[in-house]
């Protein structure tokens, strides 16, 4: 497994979500070999994502936009802004846990409907989130942040032995907190605390500014050419 041989599978062109006038094509891992916690780290180091049980890869024929990213937690340094952020954590409660809180939904319902009313995602449905959001094979945590006794995110985070994937997260719009951001350094606190060196936060997609905030994180790499370059 270690020399990365597998089959992909090429999926039809389609419009790109983040790039406007970009066709959007990706490879699928179609071995099944690959669909587990350790199979996946080896892919996600050369650039892969998970969606749902899905593991996919960029492979637009025009466009060479999306590229991987993952932060080195050991040799993290918050900028100012995310100091501050840091300095807001400490009035916040957070654990990861193997099972969702049972109000869970409650606060996935309001963040789609504030921030995604116009989406796939609108209608929220509880089969479809943990339809794109986990796998049976993958091992998986969720993160729980609260203020006080009030649930205000959830942070979707896969597993290895050496590193943590950010899935995906979802807050109390409401909230003046930057949570998003505050999610990410959850994770960043719990990959130190559990001596995981990397996180995969996912692409970076320059030209998209929702993606941008993954470069604020330093230091980085990007995964260009096959290789892991610091930034």
């Amino acid at each position: 497994m270690n020399d990365l041989s597998f089959r992909i599978g090429l999926t039809p062109t389609s419009d790109c979500n983040y790039l406007p006038n970009q066709r959007e094509q990706l490879g699928v891992v179609i071995d099944q070999e690959w669909f587990s916690p350790h199979g996946y780290q080896l892919l996600i180091a050369s650039g892969y994502r998970r969606s749902g049980k899905a593991i996919y890869k960029p492979m637009c024929s025009a466009c060479q936009a999306c590229v991987p990213l993952r932060v080195d937690c050991f040799l993290f340094s918050p900028s100012k802004s995310q100091k501050r952020q840091l300095n807001q954590m400490k009035k916040l409660r957070w654990e990861f846990k193997s099972q969702l809180d049972d109000d869970w939904f409650t606060l996935y319902e309001k963040y789609i409907t504030a921030r995604h009313a116009n989406g796939s995602m609108y209608p929220p449905n509880k089969a479809h989130f943990f339809e794109f959001s986990t796998a049976e094979w993958m091992d998986s945590l969720f993160l729980h942040v609260y203020d006080d006794q009030k649930l205000i995110a959830i942070a979707v985070t896969d597993v290895f032995e050496h590193a943590l994937s950010a899935v995906y997260s979802f807050f109390d719009p409401d909230s003046t907190l930057s949570l998003g951001t505050l999610c990410v350094l959850f994770q960043i606190q719990y990959s130190r605390k559990t001596g995981r060196r990397w996180l995969y936060p996912g692409y970076q997609i320059d030209g998209c500014k929702a993606m941008n905030y993954k470069v604020r994180f330093q230091p980085h790499q990007k995964l260009i050419d096959g290789q892991w370059l610091p930034q």
